[in-house]
């Protein structure tokens, strides 16, 4: 909406501040700045508010509003006047507004700092998180225009309001003055705000996801006439996997007498059926789906998930045209799964859905499957059926223009029927967020990612995203710093997803391999090296040994303190007369899970080599209920668990196969530092009847590579849910080093009035007085344009001395001959000038600079960027070709804290030699993790920082020597991780 004539002159419409929100019930809502053509909306909105609510407002009867009123309240200059309002539907739902005032609460322009404020909801709509919502956004716009306090006066008796504020997380005072409850909110952010901020968004975020797979009530829009084509597809899947609401057939061709198709109610318009309809599946054509839309948020459909294609994956004008289906779809307060989408599955008993295009339905599960491609879903899907895997939710979200992968990481994050989320990305819309969320998910359940079209330009079409000027690894580095499980390739995703489901989490690297094949052992004991594992010697079993032997075998290494997980490895049994004897993959399947469920808590998973029957039998399950978690063990025992015992009917030696009362049994609680998994077992007392082992399933891999690096990945990441369970800290260095005040101040100098939103590049002496002012001190140079001027810089600094060319394509080359070091005296550096000007150029090219000597030490680069997609980044590795030429350098986000610190240096492969490699002296590595510090908190405080290199870093024995830097300054880009809830606009 833009500003009429009307409208100050000074201050244009702020379209900055529009936003779409998702609130408390899951419904969205768009949020804007009022302009005078919002006359007739206001006095419609006015009309619909009860008398008492009116009474709140204005403290006194205020059946309507006057003309005098109506223009004050749609007259803004959007600087000491602002007013804002929630529309749904293109209709006021709520307004806010603040009025700039003085010291005695009369209006006031800046300088003045505190504004009065007032809202109101629509009766009809209160209860929804609207005013919270609001709040947020009023902020915002106040620090904006230079306001720093809200004031408001509230009525005792309006608790609604009271508690808006009072749970804002704004640092305020109250007072209780003439009849009135008098509010003072000071606008700040502080962490208790932004974490009551995230925690609301979670909440919405979550809701709306939930309205999408889990409605009570589906209309397919598109349902065709003849069997065949998209929408009678979902219908029939719909029917087939036994809906638990209701479900309506709809198109505009349908006669007007025919009742039903395959038994279910036909209507030509969603208009048309008399009960409320939940989630809408559109399978019209694109130029078709407008009209769909319109139908569907007139009468009150709470979301839509898009199957239609002809969107931005179509070029420009589709991708205009997607844009316009999140508009409209958002005014109408309904989510989007799509376009362009395979549809969504959810395997809950009490929902039953599948409204997707899959041919084959998963079965239930403790899995969350998340994929923006249709083709890859189709493969996972059909992988985890052939492995007996189950799902819980199953999502293929296209184009996502709305929800993405974020939305359902919100959802999954308390989804009781979720253990572990997978997810297919092609493209991050919000890869700080991402990362937040998937950082806190990864804290309770795995989230394992695979990342397609990971090389630069490779973007698919159709997906919006920021564009990252990080290599792949720095986006691999940074979601394993978040607990992200990152593989390569959807195999690989499955195979850590089967082994995070249904076995729990290794305490250790310590791994048991057993089985009947040496070769077969050792291929084993070779994958667990390369993947860093720790390894026992294989134990042959013989390829006599039976499944008794196996289960004894299994039971002993399971009961071993020094084991941690172990890998079963297994080749066909050959009977004397030269073939496989039957039934030998059930009958060890029982075997090997019997072991698993009476011994310690531990992982086990198998290798076989063509056994008949094994990895189906190892994968059954009666049951896809939760095992019980430590902190919820008060659940009653099942009945299929009380009923266990009766079935095992065969002898010990030849156990039949065994099914599963309960399928996972890893814990889904943190792991405490020092703690392994524990054993789940029943809550019974113990003069109860005795718990019954659950006999979960245990997943088997056709390649001892597979089994290994999904056990190294689950190793790995119980590693860092342990280290997770105590955070570091970043520390508030209190020594009068950091000057933050002093340093913003002269960035703001050195940016200048009017700043070039290109950046600047400081020189040498402003990027040493900034980095001083955090204390980092880069080691003096002084200019050397001739021999004589070399000569008196090394009187002044001090011989010995090194001589550097400062030349862009020199710097940092020493092996091009531009460094020359440890120049004792006027002769060697005298001739050493000589001979650089000689081999390289004049000293007009080379810009040579002297430098006193640093104390001996490892060369290393400290640098920190901020990168538009992922944030602000800090990345440490060894000069030269280390970094350079092998890639050889780690990568944490900014702030980091002291274990990021102690981590990011010893996570290069060549951290060795920073610790004494080959009998050198291990160097002072507590001074290199205070400069990464020092320098994150750099980047963090100030993020005009864009950039900043450190190089080289000499690390000595005792302390460190930063011998050369360069700062990059740039405006300061917008942080809307930071800012009030909104929706992203792809």
């Amino acid at each position: 909406m833009q500003p009429t004539p009307e409208q100050s002159p000074h201050h244009a419409y702020p379209d900055h501040w529009e936003a779409d929100v998702v609130l408390r019930d899951g419904g969205t809502a768009r949020i804007r700045p009022i302009t005078t053509d919002d006359a007739e909306r206001l006095v419609s909105f006015y009309e619909q508010v009860s008398d008492e609510s009116k009474y709140y407002r204005f403290f006194a009867p205020y059946p309507r509003l006057s003309a005098k009123d109506v223009h004050r309240f749609t007259h803004h200059d959007y600087v000491d006047r602002v007013g804002l309002a929630v529309t749904v539907g293109g209709e006021f739902i709520a307004t806010v507004r603040y009025d700039r005032i003085d010291a005695t609460g009369r209006p006031a322009s800046a300088p003045a700092d505190e504004a009065e404020v007032a809202f109101l909801v629509q009766d009809a709509h209160q209860g929804r998180g609207v005013a919270s919502a609001l709040l947020e956004h009023i902020a915002a716009v106040a620090r904006e225009r230079g306001i720093r306090r809200f004031a408001a006066e509230v009525l005792p008796a309006n608790n609604k309001m009271i508690k808006v504020f009072r749970d804002a997380g704004y640092t305020q005072q109250r007072s209780f003055e003439d009849g009135s409850v008098h509010l003072t909110l000071d606008l700040e952010p502080t962490a208790e705000s932004l974490a009551v901020q995230r925690a609301r968004e979670q909440r919405a975020e979550a809701r709306s996801v939930q309205r999408l797979i889990a409605p009570g009530s589906v209309a397919v829009i598109g349902t065709g006439r003849n069997p065949g084509g998209v929408g009678r597809t979902v219908l029939r899947n719909l029917l087939a996997a036994g809906f638990t609401g209701r479900t309506y057939a709809v198109n505009s061709a349908f006669a007007a007498d025919q009742a039903t198709i395959d038994g279910v109610p036909a209507h030509r318009s969603i208009g048309e059926i008399s009960e409320p309809v939940d989630l809408a599946v559109v399978a019209v054509p694109a130029d078709r789906v407008p009209e769909a839309v319109t139908d569907c948020g007139e009468h009150g459909v709470q979301g839509l998930v898009v199957l239609s294609a002809g969107y931005a994956e179509w070029g420009a004008e589709g991708r205009e045209r997607q844009r316009e289906l999140v508009r409209q779809a958002r005014s109408y307060g309904m989510r989007i799964i799509g376009p362009n989408a395979f549809g969504v599955i959810n395997n809950s008993d009490a929902v039953r859905l599948n409204a997707s295009l899959a041919p084959e339905s998963p079965a239930p599960g403790r899995i969350g499957l998340f994929t923006q491609s249709g083709a890859i879903g189709i493969a996972l899907l059909s992988g985890l059926y052939r492995r007996g895997a189950g799902l819980s939710t199953f999502i293929s979200a296209g184009n996502r223009a709305d929800i993405s992968g974020n939305d359902f990481l919100q959802y999954w994050y308390e989804d009781p029927d979720t253990d572990v989320a997978l997810l297919y990305l092609e493209s991050i819309g919000n890869p700080r967020k991402f990362t937040r969320l998937a950082r806190r998910t990864a804290a309770t359940k795995p989230v394992v990612v695979v990342k397609g079209a990971r090389h630069s330009g490779s973007t698919p079409p159709g997906h919006a995203v920021p564009v990252s000027r990080i290599p792949d690894a720095t986006v691999s580095a940074l979601m394993r710093q978040a607990g992200v499980i990152r593989v390569d390739t959807v195999t690989e995703m499955v195979d850590a997803g089967l082994l995070l489901a249904d076995q729990p989490l290794p305490a250790g690297p310590r791994i048991a391999i057993l089985g009947n094949s040496e070769s077969l052992g050792l291929l084993t004991y070779d994958a667990c090296l390369a993947e860093g594992l720790r390894p026992r010697p294989p134990r042959d079993l013989t390829t006599a040994a039976t499944p008794q032997d196996f289960r004894d075998a299994l039971a002993e290494a399971l009961a071993d303190s020094n084991c941690d997980a172990v890998v079963v490895t297994a080749i066909p049994w050959v009977g004397e007369n030269g073939e496989a004897e039957s039934g030998d993959g059930e009958v060890l399947a029982a075997a090997l899970r019997t072991a698993a469920a009476t011994g310690p808590a531990k992982p086990v998973a198998v290798v076989h080599v063509e056994i008949g029957g094994l990895a189906e039998a190892l994968a059954a399950a009666t049951s896809t209920a939760a095992v019980p978690p430590v902190a919820r063990a008060s659940a009653p025992a099942t009945p299929d668990a009380s009923a266990a015992p009766a079935r095992r009917t065969a002898p010990p030696t030849a156990p039949t196969a065994l099914t599963a009362p309960t399928a996972p049994t890893r814990p889904s609680v943190p792991i405490a530092p020092g703690d392994g998994p524990t054993q789940q077992r029943s809550d019974t007392d113990p003069g109860d009847t005795p718990a019954v082992p659950v006999l979960g399933r245990i997943p088997a891999y056709p390649a001892a590579e597979r089994a290994v690096r999904a056990l190294a990945e689950a190793v790995k990441y119980a590693q860092w849910r342990r280290q997770a369970a105590v955070p570091g800290k970043v520390p508030e260095f209190l020594d009068d080093t950091i000057d933050e005040a002093g340093a913003a101040a002269r960035i703001d100098a050195l940016l200048g009035p009017d700043p070039d939103p290109r950046g600047r590049s400081l020189g040498h002496d402003e990027a040493c007085e900034l980095l001083g002012r955090y204390g980092i001190t880069v080691r003096p140079t002084l200019p050397a344009p001739d021999p004589d001027a070399a000569v008196a810089a090394a009187a002044r600094l001090g011989y010995p001395v090194a001589l550097k060319t400062t030349a862009p394509h020199l710097r940092h080359r020493a092996d091009l001959g531009g460094v020359r070091l440890d120049l004792a005296n006027e002769a060697a550096l005298r001739r050493a000038y000589g001979e650089l000007t000689d081999l390289l150029g004049k000293p007009t090219e080379l810009q040579p600079v002297v430098q006193s000597m640093a104390p001996r030490g490892v060369d290393t680069v400290v640098r920190a960027t901020i990168d538009p997609a992922a944030g602000a980044v800090l990345s440490f590795g060894l000069a030269g070709a280390p970094s350079e030429l092998l890639g050889d350098t780690a990568h944490r986000l900014v702030p980091a804290t002291d274990r990021d610190a102690a981590e990011l240096i010893r996570s290069i492969r060549a951290a060795p030699v920073l610790f004494g490699w080959r009998g050198s002296a291990p160097v002072d590595t507590a001074a290199l993790e205070e400069l990464l510090l020092r320098l994150s908190r750099l980047v963090d405080d100030h993020p005009e920082v864009v950039s900043v290199a450190l190089e080289p870093v000499v690390v000595a024995t005792q302390g460190l020597t930063v011998l050369g830097a360069s700062v990059r300054l740039a405006p300061s880009p917008a942080r809307t991780d930071l800012g009030p809830r909104r929706l992203p606009n792809y």
